[in-house]
């Protein structure tokens, strides 16, 4: 639903048959796999997948790990639970702006601003805001006169809570506001469309491990990492009375890592994730809409959730395909200075979104700047391929110690 209606109206941008940019904006929203769906592929897609990007360029350089990673201001996406571990007296902005699909329209990008806190050495909270712009529409009727510009735009905005339940162990909660306008109220109504925006509330349930570090042979030190967390846990969206609501991306994500210190300067950090959409697979249907294989996914948010682990049309082998793997690495110089890579890979038939990443960051007593850059490795086109992204990072307690 979402993609049809976003599709109509960049369409009337960019003047482009309609057929052939439902196509295009299907590509546009790999971020949650909405591909078109063929024979050979079945593609879980959701509503407002802008909440499944990644936000920050520091895990957008190392293929988009961040759940088992160490803790900053960015936490509150990748993994709430982090926020326990931030450095004492901690408090930080950082501000992450994404152009998106810059090649074909010049004003959809996504903008995220967060901010950490700690309470003290057991507790912290975060809050961020998230803002996915899709520019400005020009309306006409059917006549092809002008009837106005209107803007369509989406936002999440979320707050955190993370308390350590031991020396090396955290949990965190997260709750989130949706607000999703794809064609401004005045602008669907003047062309005679009775679509609203859509509204959803969501959570997010995490755990994180940080080990103590421990001292190898040859001096060298090594920590282990290890997080989980459960995103979007909420209620599906709807844009029409008459259409049937849509899943928002509730999402598994389990990771590892492990910081090796390779001497007094280097750290170098190796990170390995797993995701999956906790939603229903699509089946597989006959031509007079009968399900074949596979299980009806019009179901109840909860109920989806549980189902989408044993309701793909082609058993545990789909199922599998379903898990999208992320790796990556990360070089720290006197924590400086750092070199990143990353790499993803999902299966062709659930989206056949892989590609590399690379990146790097630079720490200086208050400020911060990370970079990223994305590589795409398959024919499959990627609304990031070509851009850098960017994120600053500003931290308050070390601007006033």
């Amino acid at each position: 639903m979402q993609c049809e209606l976003i599709s109509t109206e960049l369409t009337r941008r960019m003047n482009i048959p309609h057929r052939l940019f439902v196509m295009l904006f299907m590509l546009l929203t790999t971020s949650v796999g909405a591909q078109l769906n063929t024979i050979d592929r079945n593609v879980v897609t959701t509503a407002v997948p802008f909440l499944a990007i990644s936000p920050d360029s520091r895990s957008g350089a190392m293929g988009d790990v961040g759940v088992a990673t160490s803790a900053d201001a960015n936490s509150i996406h990748w993994n709430p639970a982090k926020l326990a571990f931030l450095e004492d007296g901690a408090r930080s902005f950082a501000l992450s702006y994404t152009p998106w699909l810059q090649q074909l329209v010049p004003d959809i990008n996504l903008a995220y601003l967060s901010y950490a806190h700690q309470l003290d050495k057991n507790q912290a909270f975060a809050v961020d805001f998230r803002f996915f712009s899709l520019g400005e529409i020009q309306y006409t009727d059917q006549q092809g006169l002008d009837i106005g510009t209107y803007s369509s735009n989406e936002f999440a905005l979320s707050g955190a809570y993370a308390l350590k339940l031991s020396r090396n162990l955290s949990a965190g909660v997260a709750l989130r506001y949706i607000y999703s306008n794809l064609t401004q109220a005045a602008g669907a109504q003047a062309i005679g469309q009775n679509i609203t925006p859509g509204q959803s509330f969501a959570s997010d349930v995490s755990l994180f491990y940080e080990g103590e570090r421990f001292v190898m042979e040859g001096g060298q030190t090594g920590r282990f990492l290890a997080g989980l967390n459960i995103s979007n846990l909420g209620t599906k969206i709807r844009y029409t009375e008459t259409t049937p609501s849509d899943f928002i991306p509730t999402n598994l994500r389990l990771g590892a890592g492990f910081i090796w210190g390779i001497d007094q300067y280097i750290d170098l950090g190796l990170h390995l994730e797993a995701n999956k959409l906790m939603v229903p697979t699509p089946p597989l249907r006959d031509n007079e809409g009968n399900i074949i294989a596979g299980m009806e996914n019009d179901v109840p948010f909860f109920q989806g959730v549980f189902q989408s682990f044993y309701d793909a049309p082609g058993g545990f082998t789909e199922e599998m395909q379903e898990v999208v793997i992320n790796a990556g690495v990360e070089m720290w110089y006197d924590q400086k200075f750092a070199l990143r890579a990353g790499y993803q890979h999902e299966a062709i038939d659930k989206g056949g979104r892989q590609y590399a990443t690379l990146g790097l960051g630079l720490r200086f007593n208050v400020f911060g700047l990370d970079f990223s850059y994305l590589i795409p490795t398959t024919r499959v086109r990627n609304p990031l391929e070509n851009t850098l992204r960017f994120t600053l990072f500003w931290n308050l307690h070390k601007a006033e110690s």
